[in-house]
């Protein structure tokens, strides 16, 4: 008998990873949606930095009640991003390492601290990103000439995220990322299992970040309240991490973000405003 509830309690355990992402996943995208739709949108988008006319898209002008409310609400918006981007992309390390802990009776609190570390890396990464933006924009506030031709700055973007395709730390990260069992080996040893838990997910974060940062830049470059962009980025990242052949993407992908990079000086030179 006892032994009985030892083993369903054990399936339960092991049953519960796929599930808890797959809530957290479900319930970033539909609060993303629900934002995206509300009068709090604005929060999510950076302006077209595609276009003409940056100026009009002002990221983090003054809103009624200062500074602080609106960056967290930026920020706010930024993890649930991340969440609904990324998290699936991590989910081979995840089932890894529960089946290392499967055996401890702490094991879904040593996940979510895992979790947690994962995205206290890319919330640092957004404060950080959020932070260049505000300057960026207050820059073209003081140029008449980039208010107009704010495209410049999505050009250099989608040209520098292209050329970070081809780098050896984009392989390097983006190998630390395909080989979860041997990241998690290096980083468990069972002691101290808390801490350990959260510097692992930490860890395996700062490596996703820096496998990722550039193409996660693009949010600010197509407007990041876009569901569409971030279903396309965060399905080419999780290809990039976990098929087979993910590795051999990173070269195509930056051949394409580099002719996209001329295509919006062709347009914009060439056409003019659309």
């Amino acid at each position: 008998m006892g032994g009985s509830a030892s083993l369903m309690q054990h399936t339960k355990r092991q049953g519960f990873l796929v599930p808890l992402i797959g809530l957290l996943v479900v319930f970033a995208w539909a609060s993303l949606w629900l934002l995206e739709s509300s009068r709090y949108g604005r929060f999510l988008h950076h302006g077209q930095w595609t276009e003409l006319g940056l100026a009009d898209g002002m990221c983090l002008a003054p809103r009624p009640g200062g500074m602080l409310p609106s960056a967290l609400l930026y920020v706010g918006g930024w993890i649930l991003m991340t969440s609904a981007m990324m998290l699936p992309t991590t989910l081979p390390l995840l089932e890894t390492f529960r089946r290392l802990t499967q055996r401890r009776l702490d094991q879904p609190l040593l996940v979510t601290l895992v979790i947690s570390g994962y995205l206290a890396a890319w919330g640092l990464f957004g404060i950080a990103a959020h932070g260049v933006d505000w300057m960026v924009h207050q820059t073209v506030q003081r140029s008449v000439w980039l208010g107009l031709n704010g495209w410049v700055f999505g050009a250099v973007v989608f040209f520098g995220a292209g050329l970070f395709q081809f780098s050896s730390l984009k392989y390097r990260c983006l190998d630390k990322c395909r080989v979860p069992l041997s990241f998690v080996m290096r980083h468990w040893n069972g002691r101290g299992a808390r801490r350990h838990a959260l510097l692992l997910g930490l860890d395996h974060g700062v490596y996703c970040v820096g496998c990722c940062w550039a193409l996660m830049l693009l949010m600010f470059v197509v407007g990041a309240g876009s569901v569409g962009w971030m279903l396309l980025l965060g399905a080419a990242m999780a290809a990039e991490k976990n098929l087979p052949f993910g590795r051999h993407l990173a070269a195509p992908l930056g051949g394409v973000l580099i002719a996209g990079s001329a295509g919006i000086v062709v347009r914009n030179l060439w056409f003019g405003p659309v």
